[in-house]
């Protein structure tokens, strides 16, 4: 394809840059481009300086070094239009990583009815994108199309997803400054690599009409009381004998704080881990429950997570410590006797419902555990019990779950928007026999269901050591929410 050279001014920045005589550069995938040496970049740069030599004359000396690094050349004086010097200075824009963003959004935070041509990336920058930024060395650009108020540049990636996304930024820092933002993205169409670039004003973050630390504490004081009130059975029976025998919720208080702590141990797990990460959460809004007490905390994601590692240790952070926390406390209310010497009696067929509890139950007791026999065990298994569920809930791997989060980052986008859907139809169906399952589908299709907010870069997979951490997250899930199949006679395997 034939090309010529031209050097164009534009305000105080000079731009060489290449001028097809076609407008769009034909799509091309073939192997030989793709092996394009990168001297060609090295060529390409000294030929742009060489013609911009000949055009201005010896009078006009060109920085060589400065032109083959960033095709650019930037006057050390702005100017205006008159001649005349300003000293207007570019407004300092917020590190990305600092800029909250409603988590969901097709791009972060961006509200396509807000956008106006203002705000959107010109032509001539889009060229510059297209022309300097990206290359042969990092993404080879076949094909743009418009995105939000940004574009959308199809082609072929070069080399490491994590490396050339480091390369484009510095790139992109080095012309632009910040104005705009680079995500490097899984086309969900064909399953190839593409790069967005959005103004980073369309990342801003979204209001709510209710503090956020209001709204919170007002869903805290809830579950504190659903909480207690899941501990008194004789509360439970008639919900409004409660208020002239509000003594009774002391009796609650154990088991309360029981459960609490493991969504304590949760949700300081999430926030830990996450401050380690460079990862701002949001104020936890705890989701308060008649059956189990609390189905645990629905919790945002404010900024932009940079790739799908950080996602993953995050998002398995709370469930592996609550699940810990949780065992622990299981296996000692198997082992130590009831305070009182009485505990709570339960028929055994209740250890069928968890097939890790069931196991659990089976191993320790033994042969006192049998079919129709009300077996006496320590409150503190029912407590603990009330925590596995909790984190297993949250571990399911659908939407914004934890779950969803972590079968996102294990797997990608499209294989989570699968496992949502599937997730969301079983539960549909369990519901039929179950109202907790009900209540949780209501609560995952309307509050939880996604998508995720894109991330900086989505490409990379995730450290082993961290995929099997995540794998143990949904194994463990499913251990608790699934139920034990064997019975429980003197005849049945005693091993979990």
């Amino acid at each position: 394809m034939d090309t010529t050279v031209g050097t164009v001014f534009r305000g105080n920045v000079k731009v060489i840059c290449r001028v097809s005589e076609t407008e769009t550069e034909p799509e091309s995938n073939n192997d030989e481009e793709r092996k394009l040496p990168e001297e060609k970049d090295e060529l390409l740069s000294s030929d742009l300086v060489s013609a911009n030599n000949s055009e201005q004359g010896s009078s006009q000396p060109v920085d060589n070094d400065e032109s083959a690094e960033l095709g650019i050349l930037k006057s050390e004086s702005p100017v205006n239009d008159n001649g005349a010097e300003t000293n207007d200075v570019q407004p300092k824009i917020e590190d990305v990583n600092d800029i909250q963003v409603a988590s969901g959004s097709p791009l972060p935070g961006v509200k396509p009815q807000q956008l106006d041509e203002s705000i959107r990336i010109p032509k001539e920058t889009i060229e510059i994108l297209r022309d300097q930024v990206f290359g042969f060395d990092t993404f080879f650009v076949t094909s743009q199309e418009p995105y939000e108020a940004g574009v959308l540049f199809k082609g072929n990636l070069r080399g490491q997803a994590a490396r050339s996304y480091e390369k484009i930024t510095k790139r992109m820092e080095g012309i632009f400054g910040d104005q705009y933002k680079l995500f490097l993205l899984i086309n969900p169409e064909d399953d190839k690599p593409v790069a967005v670039v959005v103004p980073r004003k369309t990342l801003q973050p979204e209001t709510t009409a209710v503090p956020e630390w209001f709204a919170a504490g007002a869903f805290g004081l809830v579950t504190i009381f659903t909480l207690l009130l899941r501990n008194v059975p004789a509360l439970q029976a008639n919900i409004l004998s409660i208020f002239y025998n509000i003594d009774l919720l002391e009796n609650g208080l154990p088991g309360a704080l029981v459960t609490a702590l493991v969504l304590a141990v949760h949700e300081i797990s999430h926030a830990l881990v996450a401050k380690e990460n460079g990862i701002k959460l949001g104020v936890p809004y705890f989701v308060p429950s008649w059956q189990i007490g609390s189905f645990g905390a629905i919790t945002r994601i404010v900024n932009i997570v940079p790739k799908r590692e950080d996602l993953l240790k995050v998002a398995a952070a709370g469930p592996l410590a609550g699940f810990s926390l949780g065992i622990v406390l299981l296996l000692l209310g198997f082992i130590l006797p009831p305070a009182d010497g009485l505990g709570v009696i339960v028929d055994a067929s209740v250890f069928h419902e968890s097939f890790l509890a069931g196991g659990i139950a089976k191993l320790l007791l033994g042969d006192a555990l049998k079919e129709g026999t009300p077996v006496s065990v320590n409150p503190l298994v029912i407590w603990a019990w009330a925590g596995l569920l909790i984190n297993a809930i949250n571990s399911i791997p659908a939407g914004e779950l934890d779950g969803g989060r972590i079968s996102f980052s294990l797997w990608g986008r499209k294989a989570s928007a699968r496992l949502t859907g599937a997730c969301i139809v079983l539960l549909g169906l369990a519901s039929l026999f179950n109202d907790v399952a009900f209540y949780w589908v209501v609560l995952i299709f309307f509050l939880q269901r996604g998508p995720i907010a894109p991330l900086s870069e989505e490409i990379t997979d995730p450290d082993n050591k961290y995929i099997a951490l995540g794998v143990v997250v949904l194994l463990l899930g499913l251990l608790v929410c699934l139920p034990y199949p064997f019975p429980f006679t003197a005849d049945a395997v005693t091993s979990f």
